[in-house]
């Protein structure tokens, strides 16, 4: 029963629905949800810092719950995508239910590339073509390419657009990340078209069928609900994706890899992200916040990621990290801190491997 804790990461569609049924104040009620409860749920519930055991892991590894679990979200979402779309061509609603509607969307917009993250991680067709599903309403296909041969390749350096810097404002970032990103999926695109002796300009480029499928897409909501509605559209693709970049800026903000005499950069270890075991955020985000051994072992499945004692640990859950970064005095304060206790720390170790 307690693997069913997961089940809680549907409220915010559930809270989309009613906002959508309802309308009034509900259509804010998401907002709150995400960026009201949730961080506060995760500084007054305990973190815990268990493993499973091998045995443990293998069994839920095994287990098909987890993979349903995360598969349920793609209609479930889409449902939400479609259900907002036909409110608000048909549908006489106020400034302020469509303020709160679009901004809910956005944010469970978010949340699907979350679940199209993990996904994308799977070595199967299924549910990688699930993943890129997910990302077309958000206008983000090409992050399948750009995070997986990309990002993971290059975390914690320069060389990565998604990995944010010491004093890096969180608003400057979305821009040099978002950018980044897109022409860093089309070089590495480019690059496996070579190594495989085909033609960079085929029908075998993904990048160019990604642009065609969110093309089709955007074309198709203008001619069912016309242009006022396809820039909601794209309002909510933009805020999902935005949402995306600001969790990659918590994650990663001012830690980075050494470069060793060979030029080559050190392995991938779990102290090159930030870690959280605040409870709540872990169930909501699919144990994304577990983001240490994420990128230290990049196929491990979320149910049985782990806890490193020598991963960075955030003070605050993901959802309050956010919240927090869109403050940059305040986030510079906080998490500066904790880079100098990192620094501190690590110049211990240096000192106790001299004199020993």
């Amino acid at each position: 029963m307690k693997d069913l804790k997961y089940l809680f990461a549907y409220l915010p569609a559930v809270f989309v629905f009613a906002g959508l049924v309802f309308k009034g104040y509900w259509t804010y009620s998401t907002i709150i949800f995400a960026f009201g409860f949730v961080p506060l749920f995760d500084q007054l519930l305990s973190s815990s810092t268990e493993n499973f055991t091998k045995e443990v892991k293998n069994e839920k590894v095994k287990q098909q719950i987890f993979d349903w679990m995360l598969q349920l979200n793609v209609p479930l979402f889409l449902s939400i995508l479609f259900s907002y779309l036909y409110v608000i061509s048909t549908q006489t609603i106020s400034t302020f239910e469509l303020v709160g509607l679009t901004l809910s969307v956005g944010i469970v917009m978010g949340a699907s590339i979350n679940v199209a993250h993990e996904l994308g991680h799977r070595s199967d067709k299924f549910n990688q073509f699930l993943s890129k599903l997910m990302l077309l309403p958000n206008l983000y296909m090409h992050f399948f390419i750009e995070h997986n041969k990309g990002h993971h390749k290059n975390v914690a350096t320069d060389l990565d657009p998604a990995s944010s810097r010491k004093n890096e404002l969180l608003y400057t970032f979305w821009f040099r990340s978002v950018i980044g990103g897109y022409f860093s999926a089309w070089h590495l695109e480019n690059e496996r078209l070579k190594s495989e002796g085909k033609a960079v300009l085929s029908v075998h480029n993904q990048m160019i069928w990604f642009q065609l499928i969110q093309f089709a897409y955007l074309t198709t909501v203008f001619l069912l609900c016309g242009w006022k509605v396809t820039l909601l559209a794209i309002a909510v693709g933009i805020m999902g994706f935005l949402l995306l970049e600001s969790i990659n800026y918590v994650e990663h903000y001012g830690l980075r890899r050494k470069k060793k005499a060979n030029g080559r950069y050190e392995r991938v270890r779990p102290c090159h992200s930030w870690n959280s075991n605040h409870e709540m955020g872990r169930i909501m985000l699919y144990e994304l916040t577990r983001h240490s051994d994420h990128h230290y072992l990049a196929s491990k499945k979320y149910q049985v990621l782990d806890h490193h004692e020598n991963a960075p640990q955030l003070p605050l859950g993901y959802p309050g990290s956010i919240l927090l970064s869109t403050i940059p005095p305040l986030w510079f304060y906080v998490m500066n801190k904790e880079l100098e206790k990192i620094d501190a720390e690590t110049s211990e170790v240096k000192a106790e491997f001299r004199l020993a």
